[in-house]
């Protein structure tokens, strides 16, 4: 027994959450990120956490860590020299893609960079057919002279990728025993191994991606976890990846690739158990932090995962959570447009300097200085009295903006919230209207260090009547990493028409997909009581482009689970396009394989409901901008760890913590729960 400690590695703060495993109690910590190295603000917070608690690194017995390494590494173009070795003919599908622009309508939009460069992309003789039949035989002489070259060439890293090597691994294993021979200090990513699945741009591009990141994430990793051990921290160390599982340090450094939302990812398996907790509603997760927004939706207790996303503009195959993210947080740099628009971000202040408030030189104004200007967030400090802040210096920068659009600093500073709760509106509407879910029907949960801030505007425009704000709102994502399990995923493409399959072939299928599954367990020394694991398939018309991820029972595979799997992807189908087509044949793509271990997560207790008047807990009155009134009005000021169960503040009012700050607005009331949650609705 003793502490479990969840870090979140964010832009601009490092969260830490402590939870003691005995007593069920919850601490909570916030430091400023270190950008140049985040081992450094994660080392040193959890240290100062420790110390405040007189706990020691030694009592710590988990340690879980979200952190965004590897997807700022992709944004800001900081990867490695990177080769790629391909089938020859095939080099530059890298650079044609899919021939399409990224914005349609755009004519001045432009691709992202490509990441390996034509002269270090080589293609050798092989070839493998679709069905995994061998048409030319590797060439591995002439795949020796291209370790060469790119060793020559001073690469640190080389992908793999030859066609169809998902259906015959041989080439791609020759190639990496031959690089191992000839190239062995280089970082090397095969496909069969980092995506295993058909689609070759998308296959290219993924392992590219991963071998592009990989000595970035194993050199940051070996350096948190000799950061961890100086400090006497004993405990293995987990990383989240973007399905919202974990694993282990080592299996991270290799495949970089499947942590790209790590951080984001464990906010929703947090909002997950908040659901299980408040009897199984459906949420629309709004985490908002200093640079950016993420959001989901959780329907019936689970949030949909896929299997491909694109990051900055590069597609990348690996199980995730369906997390949609805007570039917009606290942090977003605001300014006026040539057409004399003011926009919002998608540029950010960062940890440091950070918003005009903090003091150290910025003169663009942020949304952070909105808030600090309209009395939203305390005019004075932030982190409770950690974070000194400037009001005058948010006033000087936002006049800027309010000048060249003829407005009063004071209606600049609330249009500027109206274009963020915007922004985030039409991010909430791709994940639920444009995917046949009506946002009213759901629960809005804001957490993230500025999501309580701007919940109340976001619901008004999404016409949401419920609000839930977590205990702790602000490290919710660190909580997360002391809620989810051990778990990795496995998949395997082969195209059968459901209508003709045989239940012993994809029977078949999967007991492959849970061999490799069971060597992972072993791996992770995972008992096997401890064990579980979930089967899917991708399914589509013949013909159609895009799949739907659909469940396959479990047990004896027969003709009755066929008959499932076509009853649940019609449905699917309906939903996602409106309509189903009778009669069409239905095609099984891609077969995957969820490996989950369970392991002791952080669980709360409920509390007894005590009186409805919050007056123990109120700490003081300031004036605070009402967009109602267009004027600033005073508002109540509360405290939300004298908050209890049963107690119902009425707005206009601000509720106030350490990682956040509440705005409940006139026409709202918020009550607490007995899980400390506090329920916003109109009244």
């Amino acid at each position: 027994m003793g502490w479990r400690v969840g870090v979140d590695s964010g832009g601009t703060f490092t969260d830490i959450c402590l939870f003691e495993e005995e007593t069920g109690r919850v601490e909570i910590w916030k430091v400023p990120s270190t950008p140049h190295d985040p081992s450094v603000a994660i080392s040193t917070g959890v240290a100062e956490a420790l110390d405040r608690l007189g706990a020691t690194p030694e009592a710590v017995a988990y340690f879980g860590h979200g952190t965004t390494v590897a997807t700022n590494a992709l944004i800001q173009g900081r990867g490695v020299s990177t080769g790629l070795i391909a089938t020859r003919g095939f080099r530059d599908l890298l650079e044609i893609g899919r021939q399409k622009r990224p914005h349609l309508y755009d004519i001045h939009a432009e691709k992202p960079k490509t990441l390996v460069s034509r002269e270090l992309r080589i293609g050798v003789a092989e070839r493998v057919r679709n069905d995994g039949s061998v048409e030319q035989p590797l060439d591995e002489d002439a795949l020796r002279t291209a370790a060469k070259e790119l060793k020559a060439a001073g690469v640190k890293s080389v992908a793999i990728t030859f066609l169809y090597s998902f259906a015959h691994t041989a080439h791609e294993e020759a190639a990496l025993r031959i690089l191992s021979e000839e190239f062995p200090e280089a970082f090397v990513s095969a496909s069969h191994r980092i995506a295993p699945e058909f689609r070759e741009f998308e296959r290219m591009s993924t392992t590219v991606v991963n071998a592009y990141l990989g000595p970035v994430m194993k050199g940051y990793l070996h350096n948190l976890e000799n950061s961890l051990k100086e400090m006497g921290l004993d405990a293995v160390p987990h990383l989240t990846q973007s399905n919202g599982g974990v694993i282990g340090f080592d299996t991270a450094a290799e495949m970089p690739v499947r942590t790209v939302l790590s951080g984001p990812s464990t906010g929703v398996v947090a909002a997950l158990a908040l659901s299980e907790m408040t009897g199984g509603q459906d949420l629309i997760t709004f985490d908002m932090g200093g640079t950016s927004t993420d959001v989901a939706l959780l329907k019936g207790g689970e949030c949909r995962m896929v299997g491909e996303a694109v990051v900055h503009g590069y597609p990348i195959k690996a199980p995730m959570l369906d997390i949609h993210t805007v570039g917009a947080g606290g942090g977003s740099l605001v300014h006026v447009d040539s057409g004399g628009l003011i926009k919002v971000g998608p540029r950010s202040a960062g940890a440091f300097p950070g918003p005009a408030c903090y003091g150290h030189g910025t003169t663009e104004p942020t949304v952070t200085d909105a808030n600090v200007f309209l009395q939203n967030l305390d005019p004075r400090y932030l982190l409770r009295g950690r974070m000194p802040v400037h009001r005058d210096l948010a006033e000087a920068a936002l006049k800027t903006i309010a000048d060249q659009v003829g407005m009063s600093v004071a209606e600049a500073a609330d249009g500027i919230l109206d274009i963020v709760a915007a922004n985030m509106t039409k991010a909430i509407r791709v994940i639920s209207v444009q995917r046949g879910h009506d946002p009213r029907d759901y629960t809005l949960v804001a957490f993230g260090g500025a999501g309580p801030l701007h919940a109340a505007r976001l619901a008004a425009e999404l016409e949401m009547r419920r609000i839930l704000v977590p205990l702790t709102p602000g490290i919710l994502c660190a909580m997360g990493l002391l809620m989810t399990d051990l778990r990795t995923d496995f998949a395997s493409t082969r195209l059968a028409s459901l209508d003709t399959l045989d239940p012993s072939w994809l029977e078949e299928v999967f007991a492959n997909l849970e061999r490799r599954a069971d060597a992972w367990f072993a791996s992770e020394n995972i008992p096997l009581d401890a064990r579980m694991t979930r089967r899917t398939v991708d399914v589509r018309y013949a013909g159609q482009n895009y799949e739907i991820s659909v469940a396959v029972p479990g047990g004896t595979t027969d003709r009755s689970t066929f008959e499932a799997i076509r009853r649940e992807f019609l449905a699917g189908h309906d939903q996602l396009y409106g309509f189903t087509s009778d009669g069409e044949e239905i095609e099984l793509v891609t077969y995957r394989l969820e490996a989950r271990a369970g392991i002791r997560k952080a669980r709360f207790k409920p509390r007894p409901m005590g009186a409805s008047d919050p007056a123990g807990a109120l700490i003081g009155e300031r004036l605070v901008w009402c967009r109602q009134a267009g004027s600033f009005r005073t508002h109540k000021i509360y405290d939300r760890l004298l908050l209890v169960p049963g107690n119902i503040v009425e707005g206009p009012a601000i509720i106030d913590q350490m990682d956040t700050t509440t705005v409940v607005p006139a026409g709202m009331e918020a009550h607490v729960d007995v899980y400390l949650n506090l329920v916003m609705e109109a009244y």
